[in-house]
């Protein structure tokens, strides 16, 4: 692709997004922690809070069925895009992390036992570490913790080392959200089966940027939120497979969860909608069905090639600037759009505050994974990831700001 038809087509991405297009002094580079909107996803949102908004599930009028149309025909969008072979295990939370903390509590009472291991990265996002730790807890299991190389790997060999016949619960991320470095998971997910073991995916980071096929991964969980890839904050996704939800207990009680109510007792509904207890979300489910079509329309073969472009390119030029320590692979394209790094001499925080007076978005702290911070022996660092609708320009902006970080802390270079 030629530099102009780069240029072309990044004016045409762009224009989908309102704050973005509308706000072009603005490099936002912080789309670990949440991405921009597209206007089909705010047009999809607004025309059902305008047209067809009623309480789902329960009515018989008219508008209660739209509403209830229009949150099942979310729900199997989210199927058909992670690969999965039933709506029925397709449950709707907030977030990924509510969807880990149902995990770590209704696995946790279903599958563990006292003395059983758990077994997690050094890497995870807080998400999926404290739930786990209120799981051992709780039932008075054993957390483990698989520590990567230098450069974020785990090697299977590794991986083997670590399970025992105890082991019945593995939980792991995808793609770090701090190392951008990918998980062999469907390795890891077979050599836990074949140790009787029951394997958890933390998708949050790779949903959004790689096709995820739970299918072709066999996985037994994922989860994953909705604001990460497009769609709006509020809705997430649980997928688990049916025989396995079928086996744990509500982890919320309430609302069209159950079946039958007495004084004595309460039965539950059937899957899915024993995990959605109360009022659900269907404006956020609509949106997050927006989004699916956007990345459907756009084409994961677009969306691969600009991550991917955008990855090496900014390993080459972030490499190069004096002083600076990029963590993780060596690879660029390893990175998945995620750069974590440090400016020595600089705190991190210091570094985000310099590039926001510049209007560079990024972000600064443990980004949630403070024992990973502490396996790097680095408490905080500053973190810039890409999305497909970031741009070349984009990039050097940061670059020529980064360059300019400690000259403008006082150091005489």
């Amino acid at each position: 692709m030629t530099n102009e038809e780069r240029r072309a087509e990044d004016l045409r991405i762009r224009k989908d997004f309102p704050l973005i297009d509308g706000h072009p002094e603005i490099a936002y580079l912080d789309n670990s922690a949440t991405t921009q909107k597209p206007e089909s996803v705010l047009r999809a949102m607004q025309h059902y809070y305008l047209e067809e908004n009623a309480n789902p599930l329960r009515g018989l009028y008219e508008l209660s069925v739209k509403a209830t149309e229009a949150y099942e025909d979310a729900r199997e969008a989210v199927r058909a895009f992670i690969g999965a072979g039933s709506i029925q295990e397709i449950i709707f939370t907030r977030n990924a992390s509510e969807s880990l903390n149902l995990l770590a509590y209704s696995a946790g009472d279903a599958f563990l036992n006292e003395g059983d291991e758990i077994l997690i990265t050094i890497m995870e996002h807080h998400s999926n570490l404290i739930p786990w730790q209120q799981a051992a807890a709780r039932r008075g299991a054993v957390l483990k913790f698989l520590e990567p190389d230098e450069e974020g790997y785990i090697s299977e060999e590794n991986f083997r080392s670590m399970l025992s016949p105890k082991t019945k619960l593995v939980s792991m991320t995808h793609i770090s959200n701090v190392l951008g470095v990918k998980n062999d998971v469907k390795t890891f997910a077979r050599i836990a089966h074949e140790n009787g073991s029951l394997f958890i995916l933390d998708g949050a980071q790779s949903v959004p940027h790689i096709p995820v096929d739970v299918t072709e991964l066999d996985v037994d969980f994922l989860a994953f939120s909705g604001h990460k890839m497009l769609a709006p904050m509020g809705i997430g996704v649980l997928y688990g497979k049916k025989e396995l939800l079928e086996k744990m207990p509500p982890f919320l009680f309430g609302g069209e969860m159950i079946e039958y109510v007495s004084r004595e007792k309460a039965t539950w509904a059937e899957l899915p909608h024993k995990f959605e207890a109360g009022t659900v979300n269907v404006g956020g489910a609509v949106g997050l069905h927006a989004a699916i079509e956007y990345y459907k329309q756009l084409g994961w073969d677009k969306i691969l090639e600009r991550e991917e472009h955008l990855s090496r390119l900014a390993m080459e030029k972030l490499s190069a600037i004096p002083h600076l320590r990029i963590l993780g692979p060596k690879d660029g394209a390893a990175h998945h759009g995620i750069f974590t790094f440090t400016i020595e001499g600089v705190h991190p925080h210091d570094i985000a505050a310099i590039l926001d007076s510049h209007k560079v978005n990024i972000r600064a702290g443990h980004h949630c994974a403070q024992p990973l911070m502490q396996f790097m022996k680095t408490p905080s660092t500053t973190r810039a990831s890409f999305a497909f609708y970031n741009t070349e320009d984009e990039l050097d902006r940061l670059v020529v700001s980064i360059g300019g970080v400690r000259r403008e802390m006082g150091y005489q270079e």
